[in-house]
């Protein structure tokens, strides 16, 4: 009989999924964990700041490799903090496993350093929490979270490991269960013979796509779909990358401050087809984008999770399917639909390329965001990964960067500041070939700049574009909206970004104006490690079409 401890066992088990990468912040209850990773020099540990950064990189990793994310935290203080990128995964649909060590079993139930019942505190934001309290159990407990996580809509799990059944010595099972692979559902025959008579009857039919569960066949498998049917297709919030932004049949970004043109070509469609978004408030502009609960256009919803059909909207034909299987049916339909509005298609096009040109009004101040923007895309490869958390400076980022190429933006529709700087380390450290460019606004950066100090340790080559106009732009916004002139709480104080990143091991840069920005990003991206540029911006200019002033003088 060969014996191995509960953590052993738990190593051997990830590897055996298939798992390459932890990202997490130690602890002492599973030091026991990081001693068998000593062991496994195929799987890395990247050791992160903060353990919110570590659940969001583990989110981006998932959400450009397709893999289930994997997260280690310690107990109590960390366990709350890892909570912010799980809500992230829920939110996202993206599948993550977060492990939590835990005050030891015969302490359970007595309040003991730091203890806290996960399976109450991650239960509205996981799709399965649970706790291994038996070590010869972690196989079947591994392999369940690995499906669970990937399985219908994708998302988070959480593992608690309680310190002694780490250190339990067990019999080692002869054989460990297989790579997990997601449970499939598609829709019936019926369904598609009901969804190809509305597509071919449709005179104005419009495509929404979204959510997780994706990957570069099937995003492949709907551009060709709705080239050889003439369907303009939009994405749904944060997923610009879901159909090539380059692409004849693209119409925009059906998110916040959505063109309003698009929202209007989408109110005038006759066919809806939403594959994989949830229709939530962002994408629906806070529910008005679509009549509830019954839309005035037919729609045709697709969603992995039954339970998100007929939640809010009403479809004329729901279909629950995983996202990835039903695209690569609709790219197996071929030509179907007769012909429609011949312009429908070009007209939606125009409308967004003149939504994401340059604006002709020129915002206050010495830089002009816009222009800035475009020049980082077209001195970048297809290939570049962009990331952003929230804040109106992503109205910029959202508005003038064309994603030329599957997985090049990672940007959470949660609305999580903070998350820009965790991914593009993930991106980095991923293939760190491939440009990856962070946007943030200062408040937004300053959620987890200390992940710039990760990226260094790991020699990951991170470029980072921090906007600083010293305030909380988008909560001004609203504020100058309702309150006009009554500042209160918005303001920073800053510190300076660049002698922060120096100081991290960083090249760093301050750019005041527009004319100064393409030698300093030049340099910043020849320089083969973390580098980050500050841009000065006017507090005026607060979207790319307004001014605070414009706010103060509508309200």
């Amino acid at each position: 009989m060969t014996l191995t401890t509960g953590a052993t066992l738990l190593v051997d088990c990830l590897i055996e999924q298939g798992a390459s990468t932890i990202f997490g912040v130690p602890g002492e209850s599973y030091l026991a964990v990081l001693n068998a990773i000593y062991d496994a020099p195929s799987l890395r540990y990247v050791n992160a700041r903060q353990e919110g950064g570590a659940s969001m990189m583990a989110d981006a990793w998932s959400k450009l490799t397709g893999e289930v994310g994997l997260c280690m935290v310690t107990r109590g203080p960390g366990a709350t903090n890892a909570s912010s990128g799980v809500h992230v995964a829920y939110q996202d649909s993206t599948p993550m496993i977060l492990f939590i060590g835990q005050v030891a079993s015969d302490q359970i139930e007595r309040e003991a350093f730091q203890e806290i019942d996960y399976r109450r505190m991650f239960g509205q934001m996981a799709k399965w929490v649970a706790q291994i309290d038996d070590a010869s159990r972690i196989p079947e407990y591994i392999a369940r979270a690995y499906r669970t996580a990937l399985s219908g809509r994708p998302g988070p799990v959480v593992l608690a490991l309680p310190e002694d059944m780490l250190v339990t010595e067990i019999e080692k099972p002869a054989a460990l269960p297989a790579k997990g692979k997601p449970a499939d559902s598609a829709p019936s025959a019926e369904s598609m013979k009901e969804l190809e008579a509305l597509v071919a009857e449709a005179e104005r039919p419009f495509m929404i796509v979204g959510g997780g569960g994706w990957s570069l066949a099937a995003n492949k498998a709907v551009t060709a779909f709705a080239e050889q049917n003439a369907i303009p297709v939009g994405t749904s919030f944060r997923c610009q990358d879901y159909f090539p932004n380059e692409h004849p049949n693209f119409a925009g970004h059906v998110g916040i401050g959505i063109d309003p043109a698009l929202a209007k070509r989408i109110k005038q469609s006759d066919l809806l087809i939403v594959l994989g978004a949830r229709l939530g408030e962002m994408t629906t502009s806070g529910y008005t984008l679509i009549d509830t609960p019954i839309p005035t256009q037919t729609l045709i919803h697709i969603h992995a999770d039954p339970e998100e059909l007929g939640r809010v909207y009403q479809p004329a034909l729901a279909i629950a399917a995983r996202h990835e299987t039903m695209a690569l049916l609709f790219g197996a339909l071929g030509q179907i639909r007769k012909a429609g509005d011949a312009n429908w298609v070009s007209e939606a096009r125009a409308g967004y390329d003149a939504f994401s040109a340059i604006p002709e009004r020129k915002l206050p101040g010495d830089v002009q965001m816009a222009e800035i923007v475009k020049h980082v895309v077209a001195n970048t490869p297809d290939n570049t990964v962009f990331t952003n958390g929230a804040g109106n400076y992503a109205i910029w980022v959202h508005r003038f960067i064309k994603y030329r190429g599957w997985r090049t933006q990672l940007a959470p529709t949660s609305g999580s500041m903070g998350y820009g700087m965790p991914a593009v380390v993930a991106a980095a450290i991923q293939d760190p070939s491939r440009p990856a460019i962070c946007f943030a606004g200062d408040g937004c950066f300053q959620m987890t700049c200390q992940e710039f100090a990760t990226a260094a340790q790991e020699g990951a080559p991170i470029k980072v574009i921090v906007v600083n106009n010293s305030m909380y732009g988008t909560i001004r916004m609203h504020q100058e909206r309702e309150y006009p002139t009554r500042i209160s709480g918005t303001a920073l104080s800053n510190p300076d970004f660049t002698a922060m990143a120096a100081a991290m091991g960083g090249h760093s840069e301050k750019v005041v104006s527009t004319e100064e920005f393409p030698d300093a990003f030049a340099r910043m991206m020849a320089h083969d490690g973390p580098a980050l540029i500050e841009i000065i911006t006017d507090p005026e200019a607060i979207t790319p079409v307004k001014t605070i002033t414009d706010f103060r003088t509508k309200s």
